[in-house]
């Protein structure tokens, strides 16, 4: 029998506070998501003035980033046209997003969960994600 690691509520709630923090110190309200290690949705928090329009970006984008094990914004330069991977944001229903902003979240070399941000340029959704991640990292 196999044992799965992945986050659970705590873990979340962790990532989801660093997110909100780094969110605030830029000044870009945000959807900030997170799944599981089996891509389930665990937490999600919408800061006030965050898009509404983001939502079900932020949770497709951390989906993305668990079901292939990829950050969303390399899958991006991989979805180009003439690139491996072109068309994949089609697949699954349209589920796949291929914006900056979905960072698989590890323990050692295991992928057991993953972070979606959506609501501000690429690279502050970018910036979020990552701050979000490396605090389950530091936890």
């Amino acid at each position: 029998m196999r044992t799965t690691q992945t986050l659970d509520l705590n873990d979340a709630r962790t990532i989801i506070d660093a997110g909100i923090a780094e969110a605030e110190r830029i000044g870009s309200p945000s959807n900030i998501a997170v799944v599981d290690a089996g891509g389930c949705l665990l937490a999600f928090a919408r800061m006030d003035d965050a898009w509404r329009g983001s939502v079900d970006i932020a949770i497709s984008k951390a989906w993305t980033a668990r079901a292939f094990d990829v950050e969303t914004k390399a899958l991006s330069k991989l979805a180009q046209p003439g690139a491996d991977f072109y068309g994949i944001h089609a697949s699954n229903d349209g589920k796949v997003m291929i914006f900056a902003g979905g960072v698989p979240i590890k323990e050692g070399e295991t992928v057991i969960g993953a972070v979606g941000v959506s609501g501000g340029t690429g690279k502050q959704d970018q910036d979020v994600a990552e701050a979000a991640a490396q605090a389950f990292a530091r936890g």
